[in-house]
């Protein structure tokens, strides 16, 4: 039987995506189910192309109800993956996925993370420190904005005429390259 990935995104979904491709003619896993928050989340489309069940959901069912842990639930969810997912996961689904629940960041953890710290203010954060290196750490979630324990972290060099656009390209090519195949390890030492 096949493992069960969920993935979660609030925007374009391009790692979403980079992660369906990867597992479209996996034996060992699937992506069940994309979630979002966003009605107008492109990861919607995405998730139709593929052929894959979508579910939107809002602050209060996130927050006040256990309606997305009981889907995930009766999905048989293995792994739950944060692709430019904004919110904070509540405590009611780290409880059911201890350890289950991984997430992307667009810079080297412990910089440049926390609350507010996503997208292009991450990386107008790291040009306005004249940092030298940027990149991505990969980190298991907790109830804390990028505090989780790092998986993987890889790195580029920020040149000095690097614009915002080729310091964002650095980082989405290395989260495209590195994310599923991290998502491929980690799904494979789940035990079902």
């Amino acid at each position: 039987m096949k493992k069960r990935i969920a993935i979660f995104a609030s925007g374009s979904g391009s790692n979403a995506q980079k992660i369906m491709e990867h597992f479209k003619r996996s034996t060992e896993a699937e992506v069940a189910l994309i979630l979002t928050n966003n009605p107008e989340s492109y990861v919607l489309q995405r998730a139709d192309s593929f052929e894959i069940p979508s579910h939107v959901f809002d602050r209060n069912e996130f927050y006040q109800t256990d309606g997305v842990v009981d889907l995930l639930k009766n999905l048989d969810v293995d792994l739950i993956v944060l692709a430019g997912f904004l919110w904070l996961i509540p405590q009611n689904l780290i409880k059911e996925y201890p350890g289950r629940i991984i997430n992307i960041h667009p810079a080297l953890l412990p910089k440049f993370g926390g609350k507010g710290m996503y997208g292009d203010r991450v990386h107008q954060a790291v040009m306005a420190a004249n940092e030298t290196e940027g990149g991505i750490t990969i980190h298991y979630v907790n109830e804390h904005y990028d505090e989780g324990e790092f998986i993987y972290q890889a790195k580029y060099r920020v040149e000095k005429d690097d614009t915002l656009e080729m310091i964002k390209f650095k980082g989405q090519q290395l989260e495209h390259l590195h994310y599923p195949r991290i998502v491929e390890t980690l799904i494979r030492k789940i035990k079902k």
